[in-house]
């Protein structure tokens, strides 16, 4: 009765149905895994965040002794310093509340001979020259960052010369044409004083949300529990096919006359 789900056709048919189900629960745990590695990250970012605003130079360390980038991002602090306007450079291809444009980096000297990176901010359209940082001392406040590192499929910054425009906030990159110590991470600045204008805008700070993941998770789960039941619908329902016509099959030769008997003769 069973030996039909050897066939090959079927053999076929349970494989399909076993790749959909193991795929499916793999898709599902891996949604699980980007909702946990994001609630990490917001968790990570909030309490960075609530630590008390402090000096940039007492946050990162003396130079030659820098904290680790990864052990200080997000971390609110403050500096003082002068902007060096020629040394300035633009990231393209960047976009904010639906708009396309660049961030405008600056470099900012501080007291200690150091120059500590700012990304002041988002100016609308590509090809706009940024305007000019505040002249003399300023005072500015922001949260610090890592270096931007590029992602797989990413237009690479030359490795050589003299850039004026680049993809990402490559702080490395960029204190390779810095005539002075980098500070190992750049700031996203907030606040400043004097203020720089209506121009650049402040980049917003990271949406702290835990997305679709978790969703998307159970959906991939139900999917699968959906290929499973179907599975056994598809079974079942063979063999009660099977079962059917064996039954009426039986009844049909039960009820064949046999033949007619030889006649006598007188």
């Amino acid at each position: 009765m069973y030996r039909f789900l050897l066939r090959p056709r079927w053999i076929v048919f349970h494989l399909l149905c076993l790749i959909g189900v193991v795929g499916m629960i793999g898709l599902g745990f891996w949604q699980k895994t980007r909702h946990d590695d994001r609630s990490a990250f917001n968790a990570l970012v909030t309490a960075r965040a609530d630590e008390p605003v402090a000096p940039v130079a007492e946050v990162v360390g003396p130079p030659g002794a820098e904290a680790d980038p990864r052990d200080v991002e997000w971390r609110p602090v403050t500096a003082t310093g002068t902007y060096r306007p020629d040394e300035q450079v633009v990231i393209v291809n960047r976009s904010q509340n639906g708009q396309a444009g660049v961030n405008v980096v600056t470099p900012l000297e501080l007291p200690d001979g150091r120059l500590l990176l700012v990304n002041r901010g988002f100016i609308p359209g590509q090809g706009t020259d940024p305007p000019a940082p505040p002249t003399g001392e300023v005072e500015v406040a922001g949260s610090l960052r890592t270096s931007q590192e590029r992602a797989f499929g990413q237009i690479s910054d030359p490795a050589d010369g003299v850039l004026t425009e680049l993809q990402r906030i490559d702080v490395p990159r960029l204190a390779q044409q810095l005539p002075d110590p980098v500070v190992p991470v750049y700031l996203d600045l907030a606040v400043s004083t004097p203020t720089q204008g209506q121009l650049p805008i402040p980049v917003p700070p990271p949406e702290l949300s835990n997305g679709p993941h978790l969703s998307y998770m159970l959906q991939w789960w139900f999917f699968s529990a959906c290929v499973a039941v179907g599975w056994v619908v598809a079974v079942r329902r063979s063999i009660r096919t099977r079962q059917v016509s064996a039954a009426t099959a039986a009844a049909a030769g039960a009820t064949e006359p046999t033949g007619t008997s030889p006649s006598s003769s007188d």
